[in-house]
């Protein structure tokens, strides 16, 4: 049987395809607000991270998407780093969709990835969101001016504070030196030009609760903390992008230098590689996680390119006395810690402000010999101003201490066929090493398979490093991780991963050497945009410090286990319900188990009309903090929240988005934690007086 030359046999598939594809022509939710994937991964950030902070910032994320809603790219040109960067796929549906594009000689219809053997029913319609295939002006060939007068304006102004009264600002100079200087409004502006990703220019401004606002306690400075960028991509044959301001670099997979954003172990747990483009525009208002000062990428050939960055920055500092002097003079004043928190509240943290500088400068030399295998040289030079000076603790043996350090690596990637190796090797100059090398691989059309090995010497030294693993600092690990993603049915996905792990050498409260294991179990069954319901458990066990030891503290294991039930239900095309339940144990020699049980429901209204609504009621009853669970709540846009929930009590939030004026956007939020068990929100000079902590914002966005 012969076909017409002008119909290919894909093109009855896609004919037969066509009436059953969930390519419903409606209006997506904004990036990052609706999506059940996004909302899990920033989940499980909060909760690999560790540390009690309620509110992540995914500025760069969530606008590229947006970016990509109202100009959707061609799904004949992108590449495989845009596609990385965008959340939406894993490293293996990437790789398989490459394949396919190549062997097919390009798309035809977005309706064409259903041929995709990874590609699940909910991975396409995520994707469909945000790409084409074919027509209209090339974006690379458009002129600055053309994109100058066509890019998107947009104007974010955005304030926040918590009602009731906290210690910090009842306290005054004559208490202490730990009292707030300004007040408790949190103030964000930002204004941006930008033209899908070749161009982005902006001003971004933010004043954290308690920071002094226009007085004498910051210089009369105003806000805090200022950001601004200019980026440009594709400007000829030769230049690549340029950015001048405050920009990200990521090198490899992050074991010398990773500012950009990224996750490790997580429910999508076949995607454990990074990616995306070496060098991106900042626009976030994490205050240390970034590069000041100017970088270009240049291409030689189709093959090859060089990224070259050169940056100064200030860092907040804990000054102390250098412990090889007994000098007091201020130059000669060393630095104990690097303060990431961002926080010039108090007089002794406008102290610390600035109080060095750190100046980077490095290379990073990519060849590409296909679609199929590229390798990166990677060199990293920084300086501090001070000393770096650490306190005198065995842990801290093999930290970096001094002014200058060095840098080198190498990465690689590389595909045959469903197989796909990637990895990367760094060297500090005091001759530790780190290594980690991966493997993804698509089996078929139901199985995908993920393993990672890391080694992490105790001695290697990185400021900047944060690749995959236990502990984000790059150091003193080692460990094997094996992912697992079965698809056993059209409505059926099974997520799993074991991870285990050593630390060779001693950490921060753990005053010996340790071992560790963790393991993840979800179970996700959905009817195309009906219903998605899942169940997950979720254990990890490894060793703590238990007090009493003269000089050193035993180490005892501690297991934390969770598990979960969530169900989400879309009622009619304007209203979702969720409802989720998790509950949870620790257990160890010291404090022996510890229960806890939470329980929300979640409503979104989004109708036809202007107004939109989202609600939550949540019940929680844990016995100590360690029982926590992190939740993410809706927000004001690109103000994604994650708060851990602790303690007994309830948690309540209201949000109201407007969109009835043309070009406008307006939101209010309020929030509210009341806890039944005698306890008061928050502690030290965040502590309320009493047991509610009521949150309350709004916002304005101007799209112009």
């Amino acid at each position: 049987m012969s076909f017409p030359s002008h119909l290919r046999p894909r093109h009855l598939v896609l004919f037969l395809f066509l009436p059953f594809s969930l390519f419903a022509q409606t209006e997506a939710p904004p990036p990052g607000t609706d999506d059940e994937a996004q909302q899990q991964l920033i989940e499980d950030i909060a909760a690999n991270a560790e540390e009690e902070s309620d509110e992540f910032d995914f500025n760069a994320a969530f606008s590229l998407l947006e970016a990509y809603q109202q100009r959707p790219f061609d799904l004949n040109k992108i590449t495989r780093e845009e596609l990385e960067e965008t959340w939406l796929l894993t490293p293996i549906q990437i790789s398989q969709l490459l394949e396919y594009r190549e062997r097919m000689n390009g798309f035809v219809s977005v309706y064409e990835l259903q041929v995709i053997p990874s590609m699940d029913l909910e991975s396409i319609r995520r994707l469909a969101r945000y790409t084409k295939v074919g027509g209209g002006l090339d974006d690379n060939k458009i002129s600055f001016r053309r994109m100058l007068a066509e890019g998107d304006r947009e104007l974010y102004v955005r304030a926040q504070r918590r009602l009731e009264s906290r210690v910090g600002y009842e306290r005054g100079p004559e208490d202490s030196l730990s009292y707030y200087l300004g007040s408790p409004e949190r103030l964000y502006v930002r204004f941006r030009q930008k033209f899908s990703n070749r161009m982005s220019f902006g001003v971004t401004a933010e004043k954290d609760p308690g920071e002094a606002f226009f007085s004498e306690n910051n210089s009369k400075r105003g806000f805090d903390f200022y950001s601004a960028h200019f980026y440009l991509r594709n400007i000829g044959k030769r230049v690549k992008a340029v950015a001048i301001g405050d920009y990200n670099i990521s090198f490899g997979q992050g074991l010398m230098l990773y500012t950009g954003f990224g996750f490790g172990k997580s429910s999508q747990t076949t995607n454990i590689a990074r990616g995306g483009q070496t060098l991106r525009p900042y626009t976030s208002v994490n205050e240390f996680s970034f590069l000041r000062g100017a970088a270009t990428t240049l291409g030689f050939g189709e093959k090859t390119e060089l990224t070259l960055f050169a940056s100064r920055k200030g860092r907040t500092a804990n000054l102390i006395q250098a412990s090889d002097t007994l000098d007091l003079d201020p130059e000669e004043l060393a630095v104990s810690s690097l303060n990431i928190s961002g926080f010039n509240r108090t007089p002794n943290e406008v102290e610390d402000r600035n109080a060095l500088t750190q100046t980077s400068y490095g290379a990073s030399l990519r060849y590409r010999g296909s679609q199929r295998w590229q390798v990166g040289l990677n060199f990293l030079s920084e300086n501090l101003s001070r000393p770096l000076d650490l306190r005198d603790q065995p842990y801290n043996v093999n930290f970096f201490q001094g002014t200058d350090l060095l840098n080198v690596g190498i990465d690689y990637r590389y595909r045959l066929k469903n197989f796909t190796f990637f990895g990367e090797v760094a060297a500090s100059d005091n001759g530790g090493l780190a290594q980690l090398h991966g493997l993804m691989l698509g089996l078929d059309r139901y199985i995908d398979v993920s393993i990672l090995y890391r080694n992490y010497e105790a001695d290697y030294q990185s400021l900047s490093a944060r690749p995959f693993g236990e502990t984000a600092s790059g150091r003193n690990e080692e460990g094997l991780y094996f992912g697992l993603e079965l698809r056993p049915g059209a409505h059926w996905r099974i997520n799993a991963y074991y991870d285990i792990f050593r630390f060779p050498y001693l950490r921060f409260n753990v005053d010996s050497p340790d071992q560790g294991h963790e393991y993840r179990f979800r179970l996700t069954y959905w009817q195309k945009r009906k219903l998605e319901t899942y169940l997950e458990l979720r254990s990890e066990t490894k060793g703590f410090g238990l007090t009493g030891g003269e000089f050193f503290d035993a180490v005892a294991p501690r297991t934390r286990f969770q598990g979960r039930l969530h169900f989400g239900y879309k009622i009619n095309p304007f209203l979702d319900w969720r409802s989720r339940i998790d509950a949870g144990f620790t257990k160890d020699e010291r404090d022996g188990t510890q229960t806890g049980v939470m329980v929300y429901q979640d409503l979104h209204y989004r109708p036809r009309g202007p107004w939109s609504f989202s609600t939550r009621f949540a019940l929680f009853n844990t016995e100590d903090y360690d029982v926590r669970f992190y939740q993410y709540e809706n927000g004001l846009l690109y103000n994604a929240r994650v708060v851990p929930y602790y303690g007994r009590g309830t948690r309540t939030f209201f949000l109201v988005r407007y969109k009835g004026i043309r070009s406008l956007t307006i939101e209010a939020r309020i929030a509210q934690t009341f806890y039944t068990d005698g306890r008061t929100v928050g502690s030290g000079l965040e502590e309320t007086n009493g047991p509610r902590g009521t949150d309350v914002g709004m916002q304005v966005v101007w799209r112009f």
